[in-house]
């Protein structure tokens, strides 16, 4: 079992070089869009469209991996988070994304990942939510993990961060 640090930033997730992978709140053909998949289509650069081409479609729940092509990390794992009141059950597909791309990281011997907030832009998921589902999946998955010592949340704003943060440091519990 690895000793599992987990931190909160406020940053650009195409934007963290001492990380191994990345992690791309992705649409189901994995193509770019706005938000999060925009970003790291436009700093990965035209490659990273023609390899997940293959890998496409993926479910609500599902990861895959990739090469990082243009960023600076080794990969990039796409995950389609559930659209909130619409993919059901909502918490337990959310929580899937968080273990599954944590699983394929720690079978690809990484050592690090930056999640950005899943499916709470454009998906609607309610963000101090996402954050009790997202770091109880963490932390439910720690201790099968054999490689991956460090999870990085990378959150676009101050107040994202806070609240992410506060869920870390046990201000509030989740019901998980």
């Amino acid at each position: 079992m690895a000793i599992l640090t987990i931190e909160c930033v406020r940053g650009d997730i195409a934007r963290q070089p001492d990380i191994d992978a990345v992690v791309n709140a992705a649409n189901a053909q994995l193509l770019s869009g706005a938000g999060v998949a925009g970003a790291i289509h436009r700093a990965a650069g035209p490659e990273l469209a023609q390899a997940c081409r293959p890998l496409a479609p993926i479910h609500p729940g599902e990861a895959v991996i990739s090469d990082a092509f243009g960023l600076p990390n080794r990969h990039v794992i796409h995950c389609l988070g559930p659209v909130y009141g619409v993919d059901e059950p909502s918490a337990q597909l959310l929580a899937a994304c968080y273990r599954n791309a944590l699983r394929l990281a720690d079978r690809h011997g990484l050592v690090s990942v930056a999640f950005p907030a899943i499916s709470t832009g454009v998906f609607g998921y309610p963000l101090a939510e996402a954050a009790e589902v997202a770091l109880a999946a963490v932390w439910g998955c720690a201790a099968e993990l054999t490689s991956l010592r460090r999870v990085r949340f990378v959150l676009f704003s101050e107040a994202d961060r806070e609240v992410f943060q506060r869920i870390l440091d046990g201000g509030e519990k989740s019901p998980a």
